[in-house]
């Protein structure tokens, strides 16, 4: 199997996991600002290796694969630590919401495949807006300290209750759309 840039840069996301488990560990002050940075890395690494693949004419199935289950792998290792880190049900409930439904809809994903019916669960404009918020407002939370004068984690948090919201309107989207498939195969 050739590795394609797009797969490669998608590798490079995983493999900055552990970088940033330690960063966000490390008993220093600027250790917010660098696991900010290696989140932000691996966020827009996820636009750009999509970009690639799709303008390069370089997509496979391998990459298709593994590029959401980089980006859940991600998502999923940062809201541990947040959560960790700031153990309050305001904290919870919104990542209790968000790992929920990418566990749910991957499931949904996979059993779509199988049934050949892949495309009625492609990613929707919600989705993307979704992914969108989601990787700011953590952003926003790891950083966590104010910055002129702003309270940059709580500003994180209010949207991190907007990407909680649109995460379930994208998942009551997705099963929607498989509604008509899962109702035939039940």
């Amino acid at each position: 199997m050739t590795v394609t840039l797009p797969t490669a840069i998608t590798l490079f996301r995983i493999a900055l996991i552990p970088l940033f488990v330690l960063v966000f560990y490390l008993p220093f002050s600027w250790a917010n600002v660098v696991a900010t940075v290696i989140f932000a890395i691996a966020s827009f690494s996820d636009w750009v290796d999509g970009y690639l693949a799709r303008s390069m004419q370089l997509e496979s199935s391998f990459g298709a694969f593994l590029d959401p289950v980089a980006d859940k792998l991600m998502v999923v290792v940062v809201i541990v630590l947040l959560v960790e880190a700031n153990p309050s049900i305001f904290v919870a409930l919104p990542s209790i919401v968000i790992v929920a439904r990418e566990i749910s809809i991957s499931a949904l994903r996979e059993w779509m495949a199988q049934l050949g019916a892949s495309t009625t669960v492609k990613v929707s404009f919600i989705g993307k807006t979704k992914t969108v918020a989601q990787m700011l407002a953590l952003g926003f939370m790891i950083f966590s300290e104010p910055l002129m004068g702003f309270p940059v984690f709580q500003i994180g948090l209010g949207i991190y209750y907007l990407a909680a919201l649109l995460t379930l309107v994208s998942m009551v989207i997705y099963l929607r759309a498989a509604w008509p498939v899962i109702n035939h195969h039940s």
